[in-house]
């Protein structure tokens, strides 16, 4: 299959294909099942067009919408953004405030459609350090929510990767100490369920971003045998072309995950 796909792509390069055409293809291999995205660059978005930082991180919240109902529509299972990191919080205060705002707009005009195209939504981060009207807008995404089977909506919200896995450590030293596991019991399944990912796949294909090559610090246990795909758009600008092109860049992959 990998090299059919391989002469087909090779195929289509001399022209352009509308882009109903390229999902309906993509349809025809796998599909990531899960996708994960470090959403870069709308700041230098708006700094480009010499306009405050926040102008920016509005109009990425737009292609958050955009990429949303790509993936539902695609058949992608879980799509995981990162939206707000710990380290984040080092940022100007007025533009942290702002962020912390943007969950409650976006969810707030949002959720009713999410609820009709089946999404659920979730959220994984340090959620207790939120603001009160940030923390009430994805706590009633994640209820209203909650009973849908399609594509899972995952925000990492105030997320920071080491710090997930020091405490997910803790708590299992913690079990350990309490004698409800023993030291043959560890291994990588164990490592992960203590993690706030513990309920979903690892992620097939991480994006990003805004030309940098970097993980900053998000899922970097649950990243080992991710495909990467990196691009020079910045957030903003990223469209449902830009996601397709991800996934049909996947699809010729040969993933081998350690083997031959």
């Amino acid at each position: 299959m990998l090299k059919k796909f391989q002469r087909w792509k090779k195929e289509q390069q001399t022209g352009e294909r509308p882009l109903s055409d390229r999902k309906n293809e993509l349809l025809k291999y796998e599909v990531p099942q899960h996708i994960a995205i470090i959403m870069d660059g709308n700041g230098r978005w708006a700094q480009k067009r010499s306009l405050p930082r926040m102008i920016g991180h509005h109009e990425g919240m737009k292609v958050v919408r955009t990429i949303t109902k790509a993936a539902n529509n695609l058949g992608v299972k879980v799509l995981t953004l990162y939206a707000f990191s710990t380290e984040n919080w080092k940022r100007p205060k007025i533009e942290v405030e702002f962020l912390m705002k943007l969950p409650e707009e976006f969810l707030g005009t949002f959720l009713p459609e999410l609820i009709e195209e089946n999404v659920q939504v979730r959220v994984m981060g340090h959620l207790e350090d939120l603001p009160p009207h940030t923390l009430r807008a994805v706590e009633k995404a994640m209820n209203e929510t909650k009973h849908n089977t399609g594509l899972i909506l995952n925000f990492a919200l105030n997320y920071g990767s080491r710090a997930e896995m020091v405490e997910g450590i803790k708590r299992l030293a913690a079990d350990y100490q309490q004698n409800q596991l023993e030291i043959e019991d560890i291994n990588e399944e164990l490592i992960s369920s203590y993690l706030m990912s513990k309920e979903l796949p690892d992620p097939d294909l991480l994006i990003r971003t805004s030309g940098e090559l970097r993980l900053s610090n998000f899922m970097l246990w649950q990243l080992a045998y991710t495909e990467f795909w990196f691009t020079d758009t910045l957030w903003p600008d990223f469209t449902e072309e830009d996601f397709v092109e991800a996934i049909e860049d996947f699809q010729h992959r040969g993933r081998r995950f350690g083997g031959v």
